[in-house]
């Protein structure tokens, strides 16, 4: 098959989204399928490199790094057309989603779209009104699916939320996969040693690590605050990342008295280096309650590494109570596994071996051929369709 992707976020960023639309490419290609992507680019000027078309796009305020796309060239949209993939699959529902709609009406294949993205919990950008919040994310997921033939969430919890929305048409729950390849390598006790004294964290300090970009809708104000409570315990909150809500999180610390070895900020770490820093922590802790899958959980498992997250539907099947981590719902449930687990250092080896078997599903082999039958059941119905009308 020809497939066309397309994206508002790809390379050089760095979130969900991207990792979720590489890996899928990747999976594909592996399969034997042509893929391309077409994607914003980070400047006035677009190209087309590996595969890859860049439209033409500029900075948006509404979201820290969005970007909109500026007029379309005609000839960029012809020159895809002309490609004539056999399926497009778009990821976002704003400036590439124009597009991907035109190929696919032009040349009657099916539009599949992916939802990745909770925008109730980022509405906070736009308008303080939670209502009002709820009813554009609700009108524009109706709009999306009006022109989509089929969804692809990444959990149940994103299906029901569809589902609450109105949307009408079927609904397959696939999580996107990742290289666990990339994660599943024993760590060099040398290089962690070096690393961990650079970082200043006494020998004996329990860490807790969590990944990803640092923005409001992630909660992690919640874990500095659970750090400032358990006072002088010899453990380390690591915060790895990046992102718009730093600065305050970092007033919020202060105003606790929270200073390294208690709480350190990574800042930007590169994706290359990620799995390292995954493998110098004890335990993954989230609080975030707006992921619709949360590719770092599984990154984390991969790693070898247990976690204690706020419960939250997208986490049904992969923390498993007790086996590869656990799922808080308040600070005092958070406070009890979290002394659990300090207090039984035996069982931290069957937990990480648990941890790395439980994503096993989860792999870009398995992404792609879940994703590679949708495509196929859709063309086969568009095509019935056809027939059914021409007849």
């Amino acid at each position: 098959m020809k497939i066309l992707i397309t994206t508002d976020w790809y390379s050089p960023a760095v979130n969900g989204v991207v990792t979720s639309v590489k890996n899928l490419r990747r999976g594909l290609e592996a399969r034997g399928h042509e893929v391309r992507i077409l994607t914003l680019s980070q400047d006035h000027h677009g190209r087309e490199e590996d595969g890859v078309t860049y439209l033409r796009s500029m900075p948006v305020v509404l979201y820290p790094g969005a970007r909109l796309r500026t007029p379309l060239v005609r000839r960029t949209l012809q020159e895809l057309a002309e490609w004539r993939p056999d399926v497009v699959h778009s990821q976002c529902e704003f400036s590439t989603f124009y597009p991907a709609r035109r190929i696919a009406e032009y040349l009657n294949i099916p539009l599949v779209h992916t939802y990745h993205t909770v925008y109730e919990d980022y509405t906070h950008y736009i308008t303080s009104s939670v209502r009002l919040g709820r009813t554009a994310v609700t009108l524009l997921t109706r709009w999306v699916a009006a022109q989509s033939d089929c969804f692809i969430a990444p959990t149940g919890k994103v299906r029901q939320l569809l589902l609450g929305y109105g949307v009408d048409k079927p609904v397959f729950v696939v999580p996107s996969g990742i290289d666990l390849s990339r994660f599943s390598g024993e760590p060099d006790p040398i290089r962690q040693a070096v690393l961990r004294q650079s970082l200043g964290i006494p020998q004996e300090n329990l860490i807790l690590a969590t990944v990803g970009r640092i923005a409001e809708e992630k909660n992690m104000e919640e874990l500095i605050r659970f750090r400032a409570n358990l006072g002088d315990a010899p453990v380390t909150l690591l915060i790895v990342g990046e992102g718009p809500d730093r600065s305050r999180l970092e007033g919020i610390a202060a105003e606790l008295g929270l200073t390294s070895p208690a709480l350190i900020f990574t800042g930007l770490v590169q994706p290359a280096e990620i799995p390292a820093w995954y493998q110098l922590a004890d335990l993954y802790v989230s609080a975030s309650t707006s992921e619709t899958q949360g590719l770092t959980y599984i990154e984390a498992l991969a790693s070898g590494m247990p976690a204690l997250c706020r419960a939250d539907p997208c986490l049904a099947g992969v923390i498993r109570e007790g086996e590869n981590g656990w799922q808080y719902r308040d600070e005092a449930d958070f406070r009890r596994k979290l002394a659990d687990f300090i207090a039984h250092p035996e069982w931290r080896e069957g937990m990480s071996a648990a941890a790395r078997r439980s994503v096993r599903p989860y792999s870009v082999e398995a992404f792609a051929e879940s994703v590679e039958d949708i495509y196929r059941q859709q063309i086969l119905r568009r095509d019935r369709g056809t027939q059914e009308v021409s007849a």
